[in-house]
């Protein structure tokens, strides 16, 4: 199954690339969407390793789910996107071969047992991505992609200074990458040569996973790709690198330093949710108001697997609820902008009736997002202040508390302002068909599955990644 999900998207590519059809394009990415995905519920059941350097554990098995679900539901958006874009063969042809590669890089990243491996297909992703985010092209888009370009390749040079220093700290004779070496060999490392590899790399991965203060790149790409580039960004590519940090927490805890590691991430997370505070509620662009929401997220994510213990569970829980809400706002995010041609919160009333159901998809993700019930962000958060509270943090989680409200604050204002009213005269009446929606309704429902009944099937699946921090 690792094979096929790996090879197969260059494989498609190639083809793209011979024919050059846009109903091919769409076909093919859609077609590689629910592919990955039935590779990926054998794999949960058969976990078969490809050699030494993709092997399969409960951890990067839930990843690899988020991701694959992610992605079938933003292909089939992706087919009505590019079958009414206005771009020639060519180009489309172009665009789809790139989301295809950036999707498998994105999945060797999940399913790679090798730290080195890992950076050259994070390294992949950002290829691949700046140019999806240049794809509309403009002074914007070109701008948006040389800071993604710039920043993240930054960022994977400093997570490369810290697998250097991860070599140094191996007080053995054969350094090795091999996760399962490092955590056999964690506890005879090198503390201060640890410690150093670890700001590197939580810096440098942090870079991909949009925490603060190396987050820049983020709001500008989320504003100006496409949306379901914006939605695979928000909802794949930043787990993704989040994967890596929560390996290499491990790492830290094996070697006796996860208190110093839970430290760093506690700052780093806090600093995201208070980023994302600060300009959420004085931004008027509501792809970028979903973009700090993304900050916003990973940052609590990051705390979550700090604080440890029932906050682990919660870190799981809340990936998977902030994947799902995140490219269900940014799929509905594209219809809006078809229909109102602008990306102006104040260019935006009356959505209900102008456009009901994207409406009240947009609503119905604040709801998920905010952390409202139904959400399973709800219950993410309450173990998170549970476990905060438990272990005398008390007043962290009052900081965390006020930071989140003035989060939901900054969103329902837009939100609320984009649905009610009166519709502009000037809007397009387009008409919209269910690849416009279908993936967000699905979304939606498995949100609610999650915050109102959980399997005992997901429960274990969650509780067993969550084993692995």
């Amino acid at each position: 199954m690792i094979p096929i999900i790996l090879f197969l998207a260059p494989a498609a590519a190639l083809m793209l690339f011979i024919f050059r059809s846009k109903k091919l394009n769409a076909f093919m990415v859609c077609l590689y969407a629910f592919v990955h995905l039935a590779c990926t519920v054998l794999l949960i059941f058969y976990p078969i390793s490809f050699g030494r350097y993709f092997e399969c554990d409960p951890l990067n098995l839930y990843f690899l789910a988020v991701l694959s679900v992610v992605l079938a539901g933003v292909s089939v958006y992706n087919v009505d996107f590019v079958m009414k874009s206005a771009v020639d063969s060519l180009k489309s042809t172009y665009y789809s071969a790139a989301i295809l590669i950036f999707a498998a890089s994105m999945s060797a990243v999940v399913l790679g047992a090798n730290l080195g491996l890992m950076w050259v297909c994070l390294e992949a992703t950002t290829i691949a991505g700046a140019y999806l985010i240049f794809y509309k092209e403009g002074k914007e888009a070109l701008e948006a992609a040389w800071k993604y370009m710039f920043i993240c390749s930054i960022g994977i040079a400093f997570a490369f200074v810290g697998m250097i220093f991860l070599s140094l700290a191996c007080t053995g004779s054969h350094p090795s990458l091999f996760f399962r070496d490092i955590y056999a060999a964690a506890f005879t490392y090198n503390g201060f040569w640890l410690k150093l590899s670890f700001v590197f790399m939580a810096i440098g991965f942090g870079t991909k996973a949009g925490l603060a203060p190396v987050h820049a790149w983020l709001p500008d790409a989320h504003s100006e790709a496409p949306s379901p580039v914006s939605a695979l960004l928000s909802a794949a590519l930043l787990n993704s690198a989040m994967l890596v940090i929560l390996r290499l927490l491990k790492v830290m805890k094996l070697g006796n330093l996860g208190g110093f590691a839970s430290v760093f991430l506690i700052v780093m997370g806090m600093l995201s949710v208070f980023v994302a505070a600060v300009y959420i509620i004085r931004v008027n662009n509501y792809k970028r108001m979903l973009a700090y929401s993304s900050i916003e997220n990973m940052g609590i994510i990051t705390i979550c697997a700090a604080i440890g213990g029932p906050a682990a569970f919660a870190a799981i829980l809340h990936t998977a609820a902030h994947s799902f809400s995140k490219a269900s706002l940014f799929v509905t995010s594209g219809n809006i902008l078809k229909r109102y041609k602008t990306k102006e919160i104040s260019g935006v009333t009356g959505m209900l009736r102008s456009d009901p159901k994207a409406a009240w998809l947009w609503m119905a993700g604040f709801i998920m997002i905010a952390g409202i019930p139904p959400s399973p962000v709800f219950l993410s958060e309450f173990l998170l202040f549970k476990a905060m509270f438990t272990q005398g943090l008390w007043w962290l989680a009052v900081a965390l508390m006020l930071l989140l409200t003035i989060v939901i604050y900054g969103m329902a204002s837009a939100m609320f302002k984009m649905s009610f009213g009166n519709a502009p005269k000037d809007i397009t009446d387009e008409k919209f068909n269910m690849m416009n929606y279908g993936g967000q309704i699905v979304f939606m429902l498995i949100l609610c599955m999650l915050g109102l009944y959980m399997p005992k099937a997901v429960s274990w699946f969650i509780t067993n990644a969550a084993s692995m921090l």
